[in-house]
């Protein structure tokens, strides 16, 4: 994934060993930790290609009561830069810009109509590099908002992200702020849920070679 698409997850559970097997079962993916990483993360991998990282709600760094979720990252040229457009255009910086070993800069943010986002000015080699059309692999991102030309705006304009892989989706009446959801490759059209009801929907866009 190029600058201005998402490019990682990190998913963030109360049950870190039961999350491994769920998504085992329900998904086909496999949770190892990484050796080679300076935090040792538990790396997501499918087909041998890494997606994402899991992350232990009772580590420290999180407050108390952290609800299960997942953190999305898109792919910035600057992440200084951007998260300070993104402020002026009132997005609410949660995490200001911080160096991730070295795997680049990082930031969170939430964007002006209520989703939260991270930002990754990433070095080289890190993120998805999955081959298109991978069975549950991330496929695109989707949010379901109150103004999607306006959202599409703010994340061009102020984050460089002409969001090429991604769908901003119409709701006239959303009841709890945006989220954005990831959407996998697949044959069919459903969803798959992980016991803390972390879901992720299916869309039937895999092609057999």
């Amino acid at each position: 994934m190029t600058s201005g698409d998402f490019c990682w997850m990190d998913l963030k559970t109360h049950d870190l060993a039961g999350t491994v097997k769920q998504l085992a079962t329900r998904l086909g993916w496999q949770c190892a930790v990484d050796p080679d990483d300076w935090r040792r993360a538990t790396v997501i991998s499918i087909g041998g290609y890494p997606i994402g990282t899991l992350s232990d709600l009772s580590a420290p760094i999180y407050p108390p009561g952290t609800p299960p979720h997942v953190a999305f990252y898109l792919a910035v040229d600057d992440a200084d830069r951007r998260a300070e457009a993104a402020a002026a255009q009132g997005a609410q910086v949660l995490v200001p810009p911080f160096d991730a070993g070295d795997q680049g800069r990082i930031a969170t943010l939430i964007d002006p109509f209520g989703a939260v986002v991270s930002l990754w000015q990433r070095t080289p080699g890190h993120g998805w590099r999955h081959p298109a059309g991978l069975r549950n692999a991330p496929y695109r991102m989707v949010l379901t908002c109150p103004d999607p030309d306006r959202t599409a705006h703010f994340y061009r304009d102020a984050l460089g992200a002409p969001l090429h892989h991604a769908d901003l989706r119409l709701s006239a009446a959303v009841a709890s702020p945006p989220q954005w959801q990831l959407a996998l490759s697949s044959d069919h059209n459903a969803s798959a849920s992980t016991d803390e009801g972390i879901t992720f929907s299916m869309e039937s866009r895999f092609t057999p070679s």
